[in-house]
């Protein structure tokens, strides 16, 4: 057993409360098979080892998350103003998807540029396309053009999200990184609660353009205070290969065509359609053409490392997992608050913030949990319990009271917070400075990415079951296809009595089997987590404290 995985009398190498710290942002990448090592002596107030970074530093990386955060959230209400002025209801989601497929394929090559060029300028660069974004999505003239921009809005947010999350390890010592990424997800609970309003607020009493110009000012207070502030730990040079240009262009067509294939499905054409079939023909070959280009390159973008080291590989696949089964309440419970429930949009946000409420109390308290148990244990106890919750949303009654799905989801935040932060701080904390771009990057990239075929997956079993009670209803005065069933539901005073009960026992059913399916993956994060993580995980000799 190497020195990593051993010693310290903690699980993990995990270092003990109240110890004093070595600094983990100039660790190399000795110890599980981790390369090169980083070298080089952290500059004052900007590494893990020479205390806590200073509030501004911390205040900025987290106006950063923020816009993230609420662009995630804030367009969402202003829906309908944006379409009456600008018209393209037949592509507005795309909205949405564009900046999600943007955000999602350019994770991995920022990962890849914060390892070689450091993480300040691709922070610097990421919040001033962000920026550029935001005004163009303003100035925007027709949906397309505002469809455009928030890809290009997405491409600075993918920079700002990764690059975030691995600043937070390298300027926190473990000890403290539960309290820094605490503070991220309270950024991310605030703004899905706060975003849907402020959208609103925006699109009723002044224009929807506001929901972007509103970023200007922001994204140009965090480039001040990053430029500022930031000061990365000084490195002896290192030589650096060529850029991998070739797999950055590579990893972007795959990860846009499969993107597109599951966005698309379903929704524009039929599963097995063949423009389905066709772009998921074309996204594998495409994988092929990344994978020969990635093991010719001399600094590929995804280096097979992040697959060969088993705690990475499994940290990969159970967030993958994590954000597939995420699409059960971020997706479907609204619905199902206000199609089945009966709540007006506000309440049924409320239900919806349960969860957001409860994540990051639970990720912050978390650190108590690994420390003496380990990152592994603790993750498959917060996805085991996640098991329980999600299997128990199918056994509410009907129709059920407000506070009995909202209590699900405040019990699936904690589990969740339990589970998701104890993963991404033990992979970190088992590669050095080179490699910790690389490693966050593709964590992040696995878990949008099984949120993007989780979208898919249970919109199909959701579409499926609604369509299955249509032939079958015994009532008259229903939908005739799943087109007319949203409808429907906007206007359920327009149906018969019995019709309208019919169609919310279906999306009920739906949901239920939507979460059965989110269970299932909750399930195999489980069985990745015991069959292929190690029980301890190889946290460098770098990250402990002694």
């Amino acid at each position: 057993m190497s020195s990593a995985e051993s010693g310290g009398g903690s699980p993990d190498g995990i270092p003990a409360a109240g110890s004093g710290a070595v600094g983990a942002a100039g660790a190399g990448a000795a110890g599980a098979g981790a390369g090169r090592a980083g070298t080089g002596t952290p500059a004052p107030g900007g590494a893990a080892g020479s205390g806590k970074p200073p509030a501004s530093v911390v205040a900025s990386l987290m106006l950063g998350m923020a816009l993230v955060a609420l662009d995630s959230t804030v367009v969402a209400t202003a829906v309908p103003q944006i379409v009456g002025d600008l018209g393209g209801f037949s592509v507005f989601s795309w909205l949405f998807s564009g900046y999600l497929l943007a955000v999602t394929v350019s994770l991995p090559v920022y990962g890849k540029l914060s390892d070689t060029f450091g993480r300040k300028p691709v922070l610097l660069f990421g919040i001033a396309l962000f920026l550029v974004g935001s005004l163009l999505c303003a100035l925007a003239w027709n949906m397309a053009a505002l469809i455009a921009f928030r890809i290009v809005q997405g491409l600075g947010g993918g920079a700002l999200q990764g690059t975030v999350q691995t600043l937070a390890a390298d300027l926190y010592p473990l000890k403290d990184r539960p309290k820094i990424q605490a503070k991220m997800s309270s950024v991310w609970a605030t703004a899905a609660v706060a975003g849907p309003a402020l959208g609103g607020l925006f699109a009723a009493y002044l224009h929807w353009r506001w929901i972007f110009l509103v970023n200007l000012p922001l994204a140009g207070l965090a480039l001040a205070m990053v430029a500022r502030h930031l000061t990365e730990p000084v490195r002896s040079p290192v030589r650096r290969g060529p850029v991998d240009w070739a797999g950055a262009l590579s990893i972007f067509a795959c990860g846009g065509v499969l993107l597109f294939a599951l966005v698309q499905g379903g929704v524009a054409w039929p599963w097995l359609s063949a423009p389905s079939l066709g772009l998921l023909a074309t996204s594998a070959v495409l994988a092929a053409l990344v994978v020969r280009v990635e093991r010719r390159a001399e600094e590929p973008i995804l280096p097979g490392w992040v697959w060969r080291r088993r705690t990475i590989a499994a940290v990969n696949l159970a967030l993958a997992a994590l954000g597939l089964l995420m699409v059960a309440p971020m997706v479907f419970v609204p619905t199902y608050a206000q199609s089945v429930l009966g709540l007006d949009p506000v309440a049924a946000g409320l239900v919806m913030s349960a969860m957001t409420l409860s994540w990051p109390i639970s990720a912050a308290l978390s650190q108590h949990v690994y420390r003496r148990i380990g990152f592994r244990n603790t993750a498959a106890i917060g996805i085991s319990l996640a098991v329980v919750i999600l299997y128990s949303f199918t056994l509410l009654p009907h129709p059920a009271e407000p506070w009995q799905p909202a209590l699900i989801l405040f019990l699936l935040g904690g589990a969740l917070g339990l589970f998701q932060l104890p993963l991404i701080i033990g992979v970190q904390s088992t590669v050095g400075w080179e490699q910790r771009g690389t490693t966050t990057a593709s964590v992040l990239f696995n878990r949008q990415v099984g949120q993007s075929v989780g979208a898919a997956l249970l919109g199909a079993v959701a579409n499926a079951t609604i369509a299955a009670r249509l032939v079958q209803a015994p009532v008259p005065g229903l939908p005739d296809s799943l087109d007319g069933v949203a409808q429907a539901l906007d206007r359920p005073e327009l149906l018969p009595a019995a019709a309208a009960d019919y169609l919310r026992d279906s999306v009920a059913a739906a949901v239920d089997h939507v979460f059965l399916g989110a269970t299932f993956a909750a399930v195999a994060a489980l069985l990745v987590l015991l069959l292929m993580a190690p029980r301890k995980f190889p946290v460098l000799p770098e990250h402990r404290e002694d």
